[in-house]
């Protein structure tokens, strides 16, 4: 996140090889090493969203320039705070498996330190772009993303209790927000209805994840829902999650300006996502888990497709 929580596979390290044969890495293994810090995958799929909110602020289509330039600083911004979190959870990666030993820093390929002021760089830079290019404003929810990421979930939350992807998930939620203010400069009601219906997202996606890799979390004594409270509560939680995220959708068509194309993808989008989630509730598998978090990315892509195409449509 800026998004809590979200996994994307890594890249192999090095072997555990005697010095005597273990090859130093090129200069292009250090470029994706520092590549695979910044977790590309949750960068994109949280540009979705503010590219979104953009495109819907007003009828006038934004400046291309500013798109590219909301787009470049949200990257670096959820990039930069990805890499403070792997800096942080170093210790966590050494011990919840090969998964996770293999990413940059437990592999060897990048240091400590250089993860952190690579992060600690492009996070500042990204909330002052946006100050210079876009508003204080989008400057500002830019920087109470990363704080929220970095401090509150990663440095607190995550470790401390099971409600730590609800709480921390806030800050992969502003990402709609920054790209309304960087367009208009101020925020309504439609981006805090983005705001909530990610932020209700998250932890159904989320949740699906860490029902595969719970025991990860289990050996690193990470306090994930289904460590603490067992698989069928986690479940549970994921069809409650989805009902609340499911009506925060259906509100975007009340109080959002949305209208009825809107209203009917959102309604048969959400409607597959709560079938998929019952369905896991009642025959849990770990395919069926997969295929939920899964869709779930492609829910919310799908999602801001349509109310674009919505918005787009109803002004024309």
């Amino acid at each position: 996140m800026i998004g809590a929580g979200t996994e994307t596979p890594e890249m192999p390290g090095r072997q555990n090889m005697s010095s005597d044969t273990q090859e130093e890495p090129s200069f292009g293994d250090i470029v994706r090493a520092y590549l695979t810090l910044t977790k590309p995958k949750v960068i994109v799929l949280l540009e979705i969203p503010t590219l979104a909110a953009m495109l819907i602020a007003q009828p006038e289509l934004p400046a291309w320039w500013l798109v590219l330039i909301t787009l470049l600083a949200g990257a670096m911004a959820a990039g930069g705070s990805a890499a403070i979190n792997c800096y942080v959870d170093r210790d966590i990666d050494a011990l919840m498996g090969s998964r996770t030993q293999q990413r940059a820093i437990p592999a060897g390929l990048v240091s400590p330190h250089g993860a952190l002021t690579f992060g600690v760089v492009l996070s500042v830079t990204s909330v002052g772009l946006l100050w210079t290019v876009a508003n204080p404003l989008a400057a500002f929810l830019t920087a109470v993303a990363i704080f929220i990421y970095v401090a509150i979930y990663t440095l607190w939350l995550k470790r401390t209790t099971p409600s730590n992807i609800v709480l921390g998930g806030a800050a992969g939620a502003i990402p709609p927000l920054i790209g309304w203010a960087a367009v208009t400069g101020d925020l309504s009601a439609t981006p805090w209805l983005l705001f909530a219906l990610i932020f209700f997202w998250t932890p159904p996606h989320f949740w699906a994840l860490s029902l595969l890799i719970h025991q990860q979390y289990a050996r690193a004594r990470i306090p994930m829902l289904p460590v603490v409270r067992g698989e069928p509560e986690t479940r549970r939680q994921i069809v409650l999650y989805t009902l609340q995220m499911i009506a925060v959708s259906l509100l975007l068509f009340g109080f959002g300006g949305a209208g009825v194309i809107y209203l009917a993808g959102s309604a048969l989008l959400g409607g597959y996502f709560l079938y998929l989630a019952v369905d896991l509730m009642r025959h849990p598998s770990s395919p069926k888990a997969s295929w939920l978090f899964h869709y779930s990315m492609i829910y919310l892509t799908a999602l801001c497709v349509v109310i674009v195409a919505d918005y787009r449509i109803s002004i024309w």
